[in-house]
C-alpha cells in the first residue's frame, strides 16, 4: 500500500498544513484525528488495519489531516468567540483548500467521504452536515454532536453553525439540504460502555432532530461492553466499511 506525506500553505490559517495520504485509487476519504491529535493519529492507533483491503484493492484513498483543536475546542481558557473564529478558518481550509486539492490529486469527480473517532467523528459529521454538496458519506465513531456542550454552554452563531444538533433542529422543512442529506450515507455509532455517556446523549438528540426533518441516517448503538476507545473503533470501522465499500 502506498503512503506519502504532503503539505501545503493554507491561506485560511496562515500556515503550512500537513497530511498523510494512504492508498493509490478509489473513493477519497478525509480522516480527522481524535481531540488534539495530528495527521499520524489514525495510523498510530492501528486504524489502517480495517482499511487495508480497500486500500490494497484501490477502492479507498485516505487523506489523514491535521487538526487545530488546541486552538479551538480544547482551548478552555481562550476567548470563546476567537476560538470559534479560528475553527471557521480551519473549516475554510477544509472546504476551500483541502477539498479542491483532493479532487486535483485524485481526479475524483464525485463527492467525498469523511470519518473519524471521538472528536474526529464530530468534525467528520459536521463537515458533511454543513457541506453535503461536497461530501456524501460519513462514518462517525463516538462523536459529540452538540457543540454547546463542547463549549461549556457558550453559544453564538458560529457555535450553532458547527453543532449538528442545533443546525438540524433549526432547519426549515423545505430546506434544500434535506434532499441533499437524504442522498448521503450517514453512519453514526457509539457504544453503551465507559466514557460514552455524552456521545450517546448527543446522538439521541441528533437522531430525534433528523427524524423530525425526515432525514435518513443509520444510528447504531453498540453494547454495554463497548467503550470509548481505539480497540472498539477498529472493530466498528471494519464493520461499517464492509457496508459502505461493498
Amino acid at each position: 500500500m502506498s503512503k506519502r506525506f504532503h503539505s501545503f500553505y493554507s491561506y485560511a490559517l496562515g500556515r503550512d498544513m500537513g497530511m498523510y495520504i494512504h492508498g493509490h485509487a478509489g473513493k477519497p476519504c478525509v480522516v480527522f484525528p481524535s481531540q488534539d491529535g495530528s495527521y499520524d493519529n489514525f495510523e498510530g492507533f492501528g486504524m489502517l488495519e480495517p482499511c487495508t483491503p480497500y486500500l490494497r484493492d484501490g477502492k479507498l484513498r485516505l487523506y489523514c489531516v491535521d487538526g487545530i483543536d488546541k486552538e479551538t475546542w480544547s482551548n478552555k481558557g481562550g476567548n470563546p468567540r476567537h476560538r470559534m473564529e479560528r475553527h471557521e478558518a480551519w473549516f475554510r481550509y477544509l472546504t476551500d483548500e483541502l477539498t479542491p486539492f483532493i479532487h486535483q490529486d485524485t481526479g475524483w469527480q464525485g463527492r467525498l467521504m469523511t470519518t473519524g473517532c471521538s472528536m474526529g467523528a464530530t468534525h467528520a459529521a459536521n463537515l458533511l452536515f454543513r457541506r453535503p454538496d461536497l461530501y456524501d458519506t460519513v462514518i462517525g465513531l463516538s462523536g459529540a454532536y452538540d457543540a454547546a456542550w463542547l463549549m461549556d454552554g457558550y453559544t453564538d452563531d458560529l457555535v450553532h453553525l458547527n453543532s449538528p444538533v442545533s443546525s438540524v433542529s433549526a432547519m426549515p422543512h423545505d430546506h434544500p439540504y434535506i434532499d441533499m442529506l437524504n442522498s448521503c450515507t450517514i453512519i453514526l455509532c457509539a457504544g453503551r460502555g465507559a466514557w460514552e455517556e455524552q456521545m450517546l446523549h448527543s446522538m439521541g438528540l441528533l437522531q430525534r432532530a433528523m427524524n423530525e426533518k425526515g432525514i435518513n441516517a443509520w444510528f447504531d448503538y453498540w453494547g454495554e461492553d463497548v467503550n470509548h476507545d481505539w480497540p472498539w473503533w477498529r472493530i466498528q470501522l471494519a464493520y461499517f466499511l464492509s457496508k459502505v465499500m461493498g
